[in-house]
């Protein structure tokens, strides 16, 4: 059912800052995609109802040889709210409780904008299983870091499922084609299953015209992007083609038009294949339809 939405007013958009000075952002001035009230427009309810909450069950299941807690990396988290009714809808709790037979899940959230971080940190109803943690990710140096901290804390190097919701736009608008591309291979090389939300490209477009009418400065790259078009399809073609991971499922699109795409590296079929009921009729159809457009 679709939340209802309240329109975003300036004093919606005035928070402190880290050194507790207000800044105050205009409506659409948000170069990363860091919109303070960004669960208003699109719910998290939206996203969940798609994916089916047995889903980490049976890609690594409890009756498997791992016993530890598995691991998530979702990537462009905000001030939370998605990540946190990730976490609850996996494990599917209930009065404070998690499904019987689950797995623990941890999940490492990072965002760009260390107010919205702040805000998610002190807002987290699970602040020992889910971490959230201001990042650049394309930073490599600080990158590398951070992720391979959280990582050793488990005896890892890779992350079991990474997120990346509504994100890509971002990274290719600021970044370019080559950045969007690298951005994709460090994702891939650090998730054994990525669930991606690719934003179409008349989002693209919304985007720079929200600009325009601030009278701020257009995204650099905007006007030399060689990607663009089929937005979803060129970076399904740059996961598996270029960064040896596989189209698992789509699992619908949401109600603003965005596709749940579920990849998962190649190199872990052999170990964990993916459950025949992730791949039931209609699934299967819904990817093949998908493909063909």
């Amino acid at each position: 059912m679709a939340a209802s939405v309240k329109p975003t007013t300036s004093g919606d958009l005035e928070e402190a800052t880290a050194e507790g000075k207000p800044r105050v952002l205009e409506p659409g001035a948000a170069p990363f995609g860091n919109f303070p009230q960004y669960s208003r427009f699109h719910p998290p309810e939206q996203r969940l109802h798609l994916l089916p909450p047995e889903l980490l069950r049976q890609l690594f299941p409890p009756e498997s040889a791992e016993t530890r807690p598995i691991l998530g990396l979702d990537m462009g988290c905000n001030s939370g709210e998605l990540s946190v009714a990730l976490y609850k809808h996996f494990l599917s709790l209930q009065d404070g409780e998690t499904y019987p037979d689950a797995r623990e899940l941890r999940l490492l959230c990072c965002d760009i904008d260390p107010v919205l971080v702040e805000r998610a940190k002190k807002e987290c109803p699970f602040p020992d299983a889910v971490t959230f943690v201001t990042l650049d990710f394309m930073n490599q140096r600080t990158r590398k870091v951070l992720l391979s901290s959280f990582l050793s804390q488990f005896g890892c190097s890779v992350f079991d499922i990474g997120f990346c919701m509504s994100v890509t736009m971002w990274i290719h608008l600021n970044h370019g084609d080559q950045g969007l591309w690298e951005f994709l291979a460090h994702l891939s090389s650090l998730c054994r299953y990525l669930l991606v939300e690719p934003q179409p490209w008349k989002c693209y477009r919304a985007a720079a015209r929200r600009l325009r009418k601030l009278g701020l400065h257009d995204f650099d790259h905007f006007h030399s992007l060689a990607i663009r078009g089929d937005i979803t399809n060129h970076i399904i073609q740059i996961l598996t083609q270029d960064h040896g991971m596989e189209l698992v499922c789509c699992f619908g699109n949401t109600s603003w038009g965005r596709s749940l795409l579920l990849f998962r590296a190649k190199q872990t079929m052999g170990t964990h294949l993916t459950p025949e009921s992730l791949i039931e009729e209609e699934k299967e159809m819904n990817r093949l339809t998908f493909l063909r457009q």
